[in-house]
């Protein structure tokens, strides 16, 4: 498994159509999660976050939505953003155009935001001029990492606090196969972002 911790600046660059920061001055930083809602992760994630008052951005799976539609509707509660993360968490490099599209609108009809972000960060590309027409499409500069069972809680923590800048879109997951480490990790990694002078954004 290979992936960047901090997006390099000529991937974002080469597709600079794409949101990977949100451009500011301001010590802003913009939690995501992908994956859920998920019984085991999500309603945990929401009491600390409302705890820490701090907003995030939930990129949902449609199957999910259905499955745990009371935490999706408690997601927007709380006054945080959703985004749509597909409907079966579909991967893009492995699916053609027609039915990558027609995932993420089956998604949609439950989900209703005009945020999407690609499963696994694998965009199908032939779908990005259909896909601009109604969402922003939302990638990060900063991977927690939380998904790699080669990381200790203090990497996870770490990836997030030593990378991020004013802007920074980091990745997350509230998904049950990383319950563990995320909702280990997420506390420090809020009250070091708030001691280093950080405020949370959400996605618009």
């Amino acid at each position: 498994m290979y992936y960047f911790v901090n997006t390099p600046k000529f991937i974002q660059s080469l597709f600079s159509s794409l949101t990977w920061k949100i451009p500011s001055k301001e010590r802003t930083v913009y939690l995501t999660f992908d994956d859920g809602p998920t019984k085991e992760v999500t309603s945990s994630l929401l009491d600390l976050l409302n705890k820490e008052k701090v907003k995030a951005t939930f990129f949902c799976v449609g199957k999910n939505v259905e499955k745990h539609p009371d935490l999706f509707h408690e997601i927007k509660l709380q006054g945080h953003v959703i985004g749509n993360h597909s409907n079966t968490h579909i991967n893009g490099w492995k699916t053609n155009k027609k039915q990558y599209l027609e995932d993420i609108d089956a998604a949609d009809k439950l989900i209703k935001s005009n945020l999407f972000r690609p499963p696994y960060g694998k965009l199908n590309w032939r779908s990005k001029k259909a896909l601009q027409k109604k969402y922003n499409i939302i990638m990060w500069d900063v991977a927690g990492g939380d998904f790699d069972k080669r990381l200790s809680i203090q990497q996870v923590i770490e990836n997030v606090t030593h990378n991020v800048k004013p802007g920074s879109i980091v990745v997350l997951h509230d998904n049950q196969k990383f319950r563990e480490t995320i909702l280990s990790a997420l506390p420090v990694i809020i009250k070091e972002l708030k001691a280093a002078h950080y405020d949370f954004g959400v996605l618009a």
